[in-house]
Order: structure tokens, then C-alpha cells, then sequence
């Protein structure tokens, strides 16, 4: 009797809380015929004006989105047996079908939640296939500021127009972000150059945007307790003043350029998992938004060199130095396979009894493959499944442990997501050059920090040289890898065997 009457209650707590969505959804759709009914005749007397410029507009919008996707969740699920392959089935095209509404509320509302679209994207370790191959088409996809737009925000910023300050500005974009685009000018002077103009009303409506996010967020919680997302609030909260501060960006951009100044790269696939080792491991000021249109690669018409060109500066990570030391300490545990050093640096960053899967968060690596050595294989194509399907299983430990680690964390994480697709696309993910490459920054980063608290010169010269043999380890290990990867060393490895083999 008792398990009949809590079966009862759970039946009729989930009618209500769909009943509850189902009013919310139907609210939802009359705010928005509601702000389109009341703004319509303000907007056919001015024909500049924006619908997204107002409020009801972009509230009633996210709500009916937010409400439409629930429902679908609670609804589409809940009389097909949990765990069949119909379950599997339907589950897979409700994420379809709620990533592409919430694609489409991104690109509608702009701005804010355009930056959080692309954020949910790089959240392979995180979120279903579904929502991450469908949200990824906003990196390269924001929609543009017309030339009528982008003339108010240069008059309204500098005060003066267009052709007062340039001789000529081309209408057309040479690229469009989430918060801005890029126009290519010509200076008074002759000089050419890239202007970066903020797109209109994203300074005004990006505090809006958050808080209207974090309210809907917390009201999902409700129905769905599991749903553990409010860190991404809070990032957004710290990080986007940031990257609407281009002041903030020019320093970045000039620091990041001087801290670089010595790289001069060849082959490109491999460069740029060396180039964010040494800003991670050696310096600690990351630029945090490498997905595929903010890196491009040029052939230097001089030299025909190719070079990495890192746009976009306005998110940058500043790492403490302990936090840095132990990130390096927990990489060389990993690429080492000492378990115990992995769990120990696990814990000190943060990830307590979840720390093995902390290591496959960091790696994208099964656990099998973390124990056997993340250098010792390629990723395959059940791996990559096998991950995808541990992270829906873990989804609340996961939602734990990101709001346990530091803040910092957090942005490395996304940072190492979006690296990984650019590795995937040149098919150089987990290869071992780049597995060397953060090995040789991090020998050189944790023998800089000892030096630098050794007193004693002979203590000092001693790091010196464990680190110079360590190098040279390195690069004699690399040297032989290439020489096994090429004909010549294809040639003495079967002429070694044979020796080995012969009865002489």
C-alpha cells in the first residue's frame, strides 16, 4: 500500500510540474504576441529601429524557448520504456529538436547569447552530441551589424563620422563575432587597418541577457533538479564585461604579442598545441577563445612561411602560480601515467574523489586509455562514443565537480575543447608531438619556479642541468620517432629484426 501510494504521488508530482510547464508555455506565447502586437506601429513609423532592441521582445522570446523545450523534455519521454533503443531514439531527437530552438533563440536575440551559444558548443565533455554539433555553427555563423548600425556606434563612440575619420571603410565585414565585427580602413595617414566595432546594444543589453538567463536557469532547476548549469551564469557574469572592454583587449593583444614575440613556426598543426602550452604552462595568460575563426593561418609572402594569427583578445585567463604548478605537475603525471601523482594534483585542483573523471575531462580520453597512457595511442571512433555515453551517465557528477574546481579551471577546460576540434580537423589530436611539446613546458616551467626559490647557486645549477638532460631526453626521443615514422628507419627496424631472427 505504501509503494502504490509513492508511486502515486511521483505520478501526480510529475502531471503537475507538466502542468505547470504547459501554463508557462502558454504565457510565454501570449507575452510575445503580446510585445510584437504593442511594438508593431512603433516600428512601421521608423524604419531603423530593431525588434531586438526591445525588452518584451527578447524576454518573451527566451521564455516561450525555454518553456517549448521543457515541455518537450517532460512530455515526448515519458511513455516509451527508459533505457530501449525507442527510448535512446526519441531521446536523441528531443536533443535535436531543443538544440536547434535554442540555436535559433541565440541567433534571434544575439549579442550575450550568441557568446553563450558558442560556449555550450565547446562543451563536448558535457553536453549530447545533438546540442554541440548543432550550437558549434555560431562560431562561424554570427550575424552582422548593418553599415547604417555600425556608422551610429562610430558616431556615438568617437563622436565624429566615418568619413571625417577614414578615407575609406568598407561596408562589407571581413568577419562577424558574437559581440563585434571587423571592417578593413584606410587611416588619414594611409595606414591600413582592422576597426573592431561593437555591435549595437550588446553593452547595454549583455547585464539583461545574464540575469534573464540565470532566472530561467534556476526555474529549469526546478523541474529538473539534476540540472546543475549555474557556473556558466557566473562565468558569463565575470567574463564578459572583459571581452566588451576593448581597451582590455588592445593590452591583452599588445602583451600576448611581446610574450610571443620569438616564435617563428613552420609547420602549423603542430605549432599551435605548442604555442597555448607555453602560454598555459610557461606563462599563464591564455587566450581563451580559439575556436576555428578566431585562428588563422597565412603564407607569409616573403618568407612563404606559414604563421598562426590569433584574433579576437578580449578573454584572456590569468593563472595563479600555484595553480599553474599544479597544472603542470598534474600534465607530467598524465603523460607519465603516474596514477598516484594524478590523483594527488587532482585533488589539489579541486576535483576530491572525482578525480578519475577529472583526468578524462582534461584528456578526452576513456579512463582505459588514461591508465595505459594517453601517448600511447590515437583516439578512436569508439572511444570518442564511449566518452559521449559516460557523459550523459555522469552528467550530475560532471555539473559537481565544475562547480567544485577553481574558476580558472573552468576556461581551460573550454579552451583545451575548442583546441581539441581545430586538432581533429588537421588530425593531430592526441599525436606525440603534442603530448612532447607540453612535456618540454612544463620541465621548463616547474625548473624556472625552482630556481627561482633556491638560494644556493650550486642548487640552482643543479636544476639547470636536470633540466637540460630532461630536454635532451626529449628531443632524442622525438628524433627517434621520426626516424620510425620514415623510410630510413622503417628500413633499419626490419633489417634489425631479421638480424635478430637469424640463426647466425
Amino acid at each position: 500500500m505504501q509503494g502504490g501510494g509513492l508511486r502515486f504521488l511521483q505520478v501526480k508530482a510529475s502531471r503537475c510540474r507538466e502542468a505547470v510547464v504547459a501554463r508557462m508555455a502558454r504565457r510565454a506565447l501570449k507575452l510575445v504576441s503580446l510585445a510584437a502586437a504593442s511594438s508593431g506601429f512603433y516600428l512601421y513609423s521608423s524604419k531603423y529601429l530593431d525588434p531586438n532592441d526591445f525588452g518584451a521582445v527578447r524576454v518573451g522570446r527566451a521564455i516561450a524557448t525555454t518553456a517549448v523545450i521543457t515541455y518537450d523534455y517532460l512530455t515526448s519521454l515519458r511513455s516509451v520504456p527508459y533505457g530501449s533503443q525507442e527510448y535512446a531514439y526519441l531521446k536523441s531527437q528531443v536533443h535535436l529538436r531543443s538544440a536547434e530552438r535554442l540555436r535559433d533563440l541565440c541567433c534571434a536575440n544575439r549579442g550575450t547569447f550568441i557568446k553563450v551559444g558558442q560556449h555550450l558548443g565547446a562543451l563536448d565533455y558535457l553536453l549530447p552530441e545533438e546540442y554541440t554539433r548543432t550550437l558549434k555553427i555560431l562560431h562561424s555563423q554570427a550575424p552582422q551589424s548593418s553599415m547604417q548600425e555600425i556608422e551610429q556606434v562610430i558616431r556615438e563612440d568617437l563622436g565624429k563620422e566615418i568619413k571625417e575619420l577614414f578615407v575609406s571603410f568598407e561596408d562589407t565585414p571581413l568577419g562577424a563575432a558574437s559581440l563585434a565585427q571587423v571592417h578593413k580602413a584606410v587611416l588619414q595617414d594611409g595606414r591600413t587597418v582592422a576597426v573592431k566595432v561593437q555591435h549595437p546594444k550588446v553593452q547595454a543589453q549583455s547585464a539583461k541577457d545574464i540575469l534573464l538567463m540565470e532566472i530561467l536557469l534556476l526555474t529549469v532547476k526546478q523541474i529538473f533538479p539534476d540540472f546543475e548549469f549555474m557556473w556558466l551564469v557566473d562565468e558569463a557574469k565575470k567574463n564578459l564585461p572583459l571581452e566588451l572592454d576593448f581597451l582590455n583587449e588592445g593590452r591583452n593583444a599588445e602583451k600576448v604579442a611581446q610574450m610571443l614575440k620569438d616564435f617563428d613556426f613552420l609547420k602549423i598543426s603542430r605549432n599551435l598545441g605548442k604555442l597555448y602550452s607555453e602560454m598555459i604552462f610557461v606563462n599563464g595568460f591564455i587566450h581563451c577563445d580559439p575556436h576555428p575563426g578566431n585562428v588563422l593561418v597565412r603564407k607569409c609572402p616573403a618568407t612563404g612561411k606559414a604563421h598562426i594569427i590569433l584574433l579576437d583578445h578580449g578573454l584572456y585567463q590569468v593563472l595563479t602560480e600555484k595553480f599553474r604548478l599544479d597544472y603542470c605537475r598534474l600534465w607530467q603525471s598524465l603523460i607519465k601515467t603516474d596514477m598516484k601523482r594524478v590523483q594527488k594534483y587532482s585533488r589539489r585542483l579541486g576535483a576530491g574523489d572525482l578525480y578519475p573523471l577529472f583526468a578524462c575531462m582534461l584528456t578526452a580520453r576513456s579512463w582505459d586509455s588514461v591508465n595505459r597512457g594517453i601517448d600511447r595511442s590515437p583516439v578512436t571512433a569508439n572511444e570518442d562514443v564511449e566518452i559521449r555515453t559516460n557523459a550523459a551517465a555522469y552528467l550530475p557528477q560532471i555539473n559537481q565537480l565544475l562547480n567544485n574546481v577553481p574558476r580558472q579551471m573552468l576556461l581551460l577546460l573550454k579552451t583545451n575543447d575548442l583546441l581539441r576540434g581545430i586538432e581533429s580537423a588537421l588530425h593531430t589530436r592526441a599525436s606525440a608531438s603534442s603530448f612532447l611539446n607540453m612535456s618540454r613546458c612544463c620541465i621548463r616551467a616547474v625548473s624556472t619556479y625552482q630556481r627561482s626559490k633556491s638560494h644556493s647557486l650550486y642548487r640552482k645549477a643543479k636544476i639547470s642541468l636536470l633540466e637540460a638532460l630532461s630536454l635532451w631526453q626529449i628531443n632524442l626521443y622525438e628524433l627517434f620517432l621520426r626516424l620510425k615514422g620514415s623510410r630510413l628507419g622503417n628500413w633499419v627496424i626490419a633489417f634489425l629484426s631479421r638480424m635478430h631472427h637469424s640463426p647466425y
